[in-house]
């Protein structure tokens, strides 16, 4: 399992996870920061970017934040992988 930081960008016109903040990865949601319905496509974006089922993307920390923690349970390798790709590294 893998663990990373994401900023989230909600209200934006497409979603995707791609780009840095600082350290995190920036995942842009076309939905609002309304009733964790940034949140749940935040998850759904981040599985469709790693190739992994929705259930496979835990939120370990930041329900109510644009800093998330989250948790991927995949192959390691390729997960660190794809990730240097989304960061730009």
């Amino acid at each position: 399992m893998i663990r990373f930081e994401v900023h989230v960008h909600p209200g934006t016109r497409t979603s995707r996870a791609a780009g840095r903040h600082g350290k995190a990865l920036n995942v842009h949601v076309r939905s609002r920061a309304i009733e964790g319905a940034a949140t749940r496509e935040v998850l759904e974006v981040i599985a469709r970017a790693f190739n992994v089922r929705t259930s496979a993307v835990t939120l370990v920390r930041g329900t109510h934040s644009r800093q998330k923690l989250v948790e991927i349970d995949g192959d390691d390798d390729v997960v660190l992988e794809r990730l240097a790709e989304l960061l730009g590294t």
